[in-house]
């Protein structure tokens, strides 16, 4: 039994970081892709989906199948690629408190400090630029 305890944690602990890549903010957008190109929209469905995997679905809702332990802390994700540009949404992702200082979303690409930050995440941050990306290429694809 402890043993698979401790495989659960392992496969629970962030991927090893990655060096952050730059970008550029343009009013209330990212424009360019941080990868350089466009993401994966079934890849972004699949992680939005997994509540583990990006940690979306804790706050937001969104329309997958998975309708289960969806959160209502947050805006429902349906139609928000009608709302918002790619960059804009983008943004949104790596870093809200840019836009909202007082926002409780955290910034999914920024490498934390705060000393609550769990230790298996200090050092880096909680998505990668291309699961970003992935994610992005999905939320635009949902225009209601």
């Amino acid at each position: 039994m402890r043993l698979a305890l401790i495989v659960v944690v392992l496969l629970a602990a962030p991927a090893a970081a990655e060096p952050l890549r730059s970008y550029s903010i343009a009013g209330d957008a990212i424009v360019q892709p941080l990868t350089g190109h466009p993401g994966d929209a079934s890849r972004g469905r699949t992680l939005l989906a997994n509540r583990q995997a990006s940690l979306c679905l804790l706050c937001h809702q969104a329309p997958v199948p998975e309708p289960h332990a969806q959160g209502t802390l947050a805006p429902d994700l349906s139609g928000v690629g009608g709302r918002l540009s790619e960059g804009q949404i983008r943004l949104r992702i790596v870093d809200m408190a840019h836009i909202s200082p007082s926002t409780i979303m955290p910034s999914y690409y920024r490498i934390s400090d705060h000393p609550r930050t769990a230790e298996a995440w200090r050092g880096r941050p909680v998505l990668g630029a291309e699961d970003i990306e992935d994610i992005v290429a999905f939320l635009v694809t949902l225009k209601e």
